[in-house]
């Protein structure tokens, strides 16, 4: 059967995509609301000069904001409705996922099923709320000090209604994403908010790359160091995609069975994957950091040189500066944390063990039951550690090179680990759909054909 599947799978091609109606409902689906989405971010918010923005954006670039701006797809640089992104919705789901597995009442309603799990998701929404209210407030104030050394005013009318305004609009616009995600996830194709975020990143493509061969044009970089940096990229991105397939696979055994040849023990695999968390720990890591720093960035704007505390503020932001030691460290143990955090959310040992248990399963050499959870969890800590590893070096490696040796790519390796691996799954739940479809074809022809016989 396995071997079927696979010729199956294998024969896959573009034509049978013309008669999957289902799918090319779900990818136009969602690429309209990418599209809207990109749209939004275009929409400034209300009382904001976009002109006098412009020529205030080159005072924030270099700072962790330029990071936060590309996330968001350039929408934060723009001051548009939809500013923040999915960045609050993101941390208020950490936060909640982070208070289900310390707090007995809130794991209690996640063992209640999908009302446990709609619950928890109110939840979710009602921080997310809490959150962008409170970065749109500090948002609205750094922008009514921003650009006052230079004599330029980005808000029109400063005061408390522009503050309530702006503070009302990014609650609406953030809110109206993750309703967005929701949509593509349940109607469209792959994981809506993943899907935002890649688009974000995505949409900064074209010009980075243009800027890049405009700087080996004009010789402002050094031809080699132009080819080593599309070498280096390519490499990266093959080197993503191999270990994103990599998995550690544990042979389990059925008693055996009387079968036409014989008894016969069945076999099959448990698949580990070496990134169990995938992109989840960078995208959970860079939300944390990001939602203090981007507070304290615009703070710092509006008590800058005013008080001692003002200074601190300011010089905070300096060492907090996108790629900076600090930074990379505290960047780096969020992913390691996350990853090992995310891995025990999405894999539980000890009911895996129980299945196995449950259904005659086994691993050759290890006894059922709570000698098999503590083989499982042995070998899950010792991949996961793999694959924490793994992605604190794509992460923080290129960023690390990039500012070092100071060239002019954005585009660094969180941005490109997302952009891969939401690739990837979203290909994957495409070819799902279409073999799936396949054998819906092969089932009705076998009907049909029954059919006539009688």
């Amino acid at each position: 059967m396995a071997s079927a599947a696979d010729q199956m799978a294998q024969s896959i091609s573009l034509a049978k995509f013309a008669k999957a109606t289902d799918l090319k409902k779900r990818l136009w689906f969602t690429i309209g609301a990418l599209i809207v989405f990109r749209l939004l971010s275009y929409v400034p918010l209300p009382g904001v000069d976009p002109t006098a923005l412009g020529l205030l954006s080159q005072k924030t670039t270099g700072g962790v904001l330029d990071f936060f701006n590309t996330f968001s797809g350039g929408s934060l640089s723009r001051m548009s409705l939809i500013a923040l992104g999915v960045m609050p919705y993101i941390t208020a789901s950490i936060v909640v996922q982070l208070a289900t597995s310390l707090s007995p009442q809130l794991a209690a309603i996640k063992k209640e099923g999908e009302s446990g799990r709609k619950k928890l998701n109110q939840y979710t929404r009602y921080g997310t709320v809490l959150l962008t209210a409170i970065q749109g407030y500090f948002i609205a104030v750094g922008l009514e000090t921003l650009g006052a050394s230079q004599g330029i005013q980005a808000v029109i009318e400063p005061g408390m209604t522009f503050r309530m305004a702006a503070v009302i609009s990014l609650i609406g616009g953030t809110m109206f994403l993750m309703w967005l995600g929701e949509q593509i996830t349940s109607r469209g194709i792959g994981n809506g908010v993943s899907l935002i975020i890649m688009a974000g990143i995505v949409a900064h493509l074209p010009t980075t790359l243009v800027n890049l061969l405009e700087g080996g044009r004009t010789g402002s970089i050094d031809p080699v160091r132009l080819i080593g940096i599309i070498v280096a990229v390519v490499v990266l991105v093959l080197f993503i995609c191999f270990m994103e397939r990599a998995q550690r696979r544990i042979l389990i055994q059925y008693p055996k069975r009387a079968t036409q040849r014989g008894m016969q023990a069945d076999r099959s695999h448990l698949p580990l994957k070496i990134n169990t968390a995938g992109v989840i720990p960078p995208i959970f890591a860079s939300s944390l950091l990001l939602m203090p720093l981007t507070i304290s960035q615009f703070a710092g704007q509006r008590v800058a040189g005013e008080s001692r505390w003002g200074d601190f503020i300011i010089s905070l932001n300096q060492y907090l500066q996108h790629g900076s030691p600090v930074y990379m460290l505290l960047y780096g143990a969020g992913i390691i944390f996350f990853s090992f955090f995310y891995t025990a959310v999405v894999f539980n040992p000890e009911e895996t063990a129980d299945n196995l248990k449950r259904y005659g399963g086994f691993i050759p050499g290890i006894r059922p039951g709570k000698n098999t959870e503590t083989y499982l969890d042995y070998v899950l800590t010792r991949i996961t550690v793999i694959g924490a590893a793994y992605l604190t070096i794509i992460c923080l490696l290129p960023e690390y090179l990039v500012s070092a040796l100071q060239i002019p790519f954005y585009l660094g390796g969180t941005s490109l680990l997302i952009v891969v691996n939401v690739t990837m799954d979203t290909v994957t739940q495409i070819q799902s759909h279409l073999l799936a479809h396949q054998y819906g074809d092969l089932i009705k022809k076998a009907k049909l054909k029954g059919g006539r016989l009688r």
